[in-house]
């Protein structure tokens, strides 16, 4: 179901702002996936064609799709993010993402800007919010893009040309980003896992802890207390801001990470599926093939292959 998050209308053309910015990323993201700049938390990533489904977890972030399109699973949940709209993501979850539209002509382009929970709390006092926030809400959400916000994002990227300004200035505009953010329609989302003793930093608590443990055995009364909840708050409010539930955001974890593991460290199924805390890898090969449609060695040699060929074209 994708029924709390739900596409908007992509504008119908591009206005000069937006043009110049969607310019200036292309510059930079030459190559197909991330590129990191000069300014820490600032990204771009490029992709010359539709992909399959990928795994990534997502960080406190703005995300700009600035051409092209991309499909997000939440759980079962789906975000259609069309270009002129950007996503805040208040928390760190797993998410399934699909580039859908794009082409070596107009390659889909997106401006990633790393949120610091720490540093927001400390403006809060100074900003009025446009809306309360009375109910924990998804850890991610679609807004339009407005001038507000791209006027800023437009100058940040454009201080990329003039290295030694950067340290003078980035942190002024990068505070007027979260300013715009925080006044705008996602602001009391954004908010909530910033305020001190709130159920979002509680359940932001829980997440860092099932990531640094995801291969440990999980008892959601154990979780609970660890972040002063009961274990029927806990669960309730875990699904409302990840659109999962504690179990399945830590299997996800795993699934993530042993899919990593025998893709680039070359370990065999029964290994990878013990390092991530499965003690049956027949249980194990099931859920990842529920996950990502294929058997763990041959989702991995279907992803190796399709490394290679985009190698092969890059070589040429």
């Amino acid at each position: 179901m994708n029924s709390q998050l739900k596409p908007i209308e992509a504008f119908p053309r591009l206005e000069p702002g937006r043009e110049e910015l969607t310019a200036l990323v292309e510059r930079y993201a030459q190559a197909e996936g991330v590129t990191r700049t000069a300014w820490p938390g600032l990204s771009f990533f490029r992709a010359d064609a539709p992909s399959d489904r990928t795994c990534a977890m997502y960080e406190p972030c703005l995300g700009v799709l600035l051409q092209g399109s991309k499909h997000i699973l939440l759980g079962d949940e789906r975000l259609e993010q069309e270009n002129g709209h950007y996503l805040i993501s208040s928390i760190d979850v797993p998410v399934s993402a699909q580039v859908m539209r794009a082409s070596s002509r107009e390659p889909c382009l997106c401006l990633t800007l790393r949120l610091d929970p720490v540093r927001i709390s400390e403006w809060l006092s100074d900003v009025k919010l446009a809306k309360h926030a009375v109910a924990t809400a998804r850890g991610l959400a679609l807004s339009p893009l407005n001038n507000e916000l791209l006027d800023p994002l437009l100058r940040l990227v454009r201080l990329l040309d003039s290295p030694a300004d950067m340290p003078l200035l980035a942190p002024l505009i990068e505070r007027e980003i979260i300013y715009r953010l925080l006044t705008g329609e996602q602001g009391a989302r954004l908010a909530q896992i910033a305020t001190s003793g709130s159920q979002s930093q509680q359940i932001a608590r829980a997440i860092q802890w099932l990531k640094e443990h995801y291969n440990r055995p999980l008892r959601i009364g154990d979780l609970a207390n660890r972040v002063n909840m009961s274990a029927s708050s806990l669960h309730h409010h875990f699904r409302q801001i990840t659109a999962m539930s504690p179990l399945q955001y830590q299997k996800l974890l795993r699934l993530h990470e042993a899919r990593r593991l025998l893709l680039t460290e070359g370990c065999d199924v029964a290994t990878a599926a013990h390092r991530v805390g499965y003690e049956s890898p027949s249980q194990f090969s099931r859920e990842y093939s529920r996950q990502h449609g294929a058997p763990p060695l041959r989702d991995v040699n279907r992803l190796r292959q399709v490394a290679d060929e985009v190698c092969g074209v890059d070589a040429r």
